[in-house]
């Protein structure tokens, strides 16, 4: 394979390798700078970079007048950014009909181009996987000492993990999951997001589809996401949000228009509600969190410095339980699980609900501090207790702190683990 050299493994990769199996082709889309491509040659033995500009972008021409001429390589063969030629999709659904074979292409994308020019989904040929930023796991800044699995299959055993300062969880919030920000002092750490962010409102906006938006009204937008960050809010708070902070006065077609963009470039990702109990009595509330794809581009959309956040925990607050969800999400699809949140209509919630394929879930609280574990864990066994009435119950009650030095299981049933010991 071309794998890279330092390549560090990523959880998906086994995703990859299992959809490798099962069809003919894999298309691996996510945020840009996420590893895609780093990710995707660890499974490929050869590659056709169509946003490479080698002799005039050689590969995109040649793509544009003969799709079927940038498939032809070594199997399994890598084409990189394929949106760039939307032709392509159909040209590769076309080779895995014409000569059946699993895991003969490999497609990575950054964005989603609109259908036309596409003819077929590729359903049953194309499988499609979803990439992510790094987790604390994969960046090595988590031991990895308790695992996510465990905590549903056994007792968790008392562990000191050591301690987490402050500032510690302030740089992996600022710098991020990306690959090429690792290691990088916190001075320089916040640059990557803002010019991820820059590059959305000046070119990739643009690029999607042709049409030019309203910078001013882009940025606004953007501002109003970062401070509702890891909360429930609906297109019309946006609206009133970006009319009393920033004063743009924006109608909310366009706000919605906007907001498909920023999913059509893996910008914005959802966390879905919880519902466990289709009959249930109580009325469970449907809308999802929103959250960036990357908690440091929240940073990056607030304009917020390390200092800003360590003289303001309530907004850290909000930003570090974005890093825990987007860790634990990863965590859970590697063993088959999705994350959801979980509100009723009497403000009842859980932080993170995880559920595995067999309908075990678990309800996770998460806390900055270790003084808060007491109230959260309260708040769980309530939840517990509503949901044994309503006929459904978690297997797991965990608070999910940050700054801890220690996994244990309180007398009461309830867990407590850093997210700076957490892996699959």
């Amino acid at each position: 394979m071309l794998t890279p050299k330092n390549y560090k493994e990523r959880l998906i990769d086994n995703k990859i390798a299992e959809y490798m199996n099962s069809f003919g082709a894999v298309c691996v889309e996510g945020p840009k700078w996420c590893g895609k491509t780093w990710t995707s040659l660890n499974h490929a033995k050869s590659v056709s970079y169509i946003g490479s500009p080698v002799n005039n972008f050689q590969n995109r021409v040649m793509a544009e007048l003969s799709p079927e001429l940038v498939l032809q390589g070594e199997l399994p063969r890598l084409i990189d950014e394929w949106q760039e030629v939307p032709a392509i999709w159909d040209a590769v659904r076309f080779e895995v009909d014409k000569e059946p074979g699993k895991g003969k292409y490999i497609l990575t994308s950054s964005s989603t181009p609109k259908r036309k020019g596409i003819l077929h989904s590729g359903a049953g040929r194309i499988g499609r996987i979803r990439m992510k930023t790094m987790s604390l796991y994969e960046t090595g800044d988590s031991s990895g000492s308790i695992s996510l699995m465990g905590l549903f299959e056994e007792k968790l055993q008392p562990v000191v993990t050591g301690d987490v300062k402050l500032e510690d969880l302030i740089y992996f919030v600022v710098r991020g999951g990306w690959p090429g920000n690792l290691g990088i002092d916190i001075s320089l750490a916040k640059n990557l997001p803002v010019e991820y962010l820059k590059a959305v409102v000046e070119d990739d906006m643009y690029s999607t589809d042709g049409i030019k938006r309203d910078s001013r009204k882009v940025r606004s937008l953007l501002h109003s996401l970062g401070r509702n960050e890891s909360t429930i809010v609906s297109n019309s708070t946006l609206r009133k949000d970006m009319a009393a902070y920033d004063e743009t006065e924006i109608d909310s077609n366009t706000i919605a228009e906007y907001l498909d963009v920023f999913n059509r470039l893996f910008l914005l990702e959802e966390q879905p509600a919880f519902a466990p109990n289709l009959r249930s009595s109580r009325r469970v509330l449907k809308s999802p969190k929103r959250h960036f794809t990357d908690v440091s581009l929240a940073v990056a959309a607030l304009e917020a410095t390390p200092e800003m956040l360590l003289g303001d925990l309530h907004t850290f607050g909000f930003l570090f339980e974005a890093l825990c969800e987007h860790d634990l999400c990863l965590y859970a699809e590697a063993n088959g699980g999705q994350l959801f949140h979980y509100r009723d209509e009497k403000d009842n919630e859980i932080d993170a609900v995880i559920e595995l394929p067999d309908g075990r879930w678990g309800a996770f609280e998460i806390k900055l501090g270790a003084n808060q574990i007491d109230a959260a864990a309260k708040d769980l066994l309530k939840m517990k207790e509503i949901m044994v009435k309503e006929g459904t119950a978690p297997v797991v009650l965990c608070v999910v702190c940050g700054m801890t030095n220690m996994a244990y299981t309180r007398e009461d049933g309830v867990l407590v683990v850093p997210i700076t010991a957490l892996r699959p």
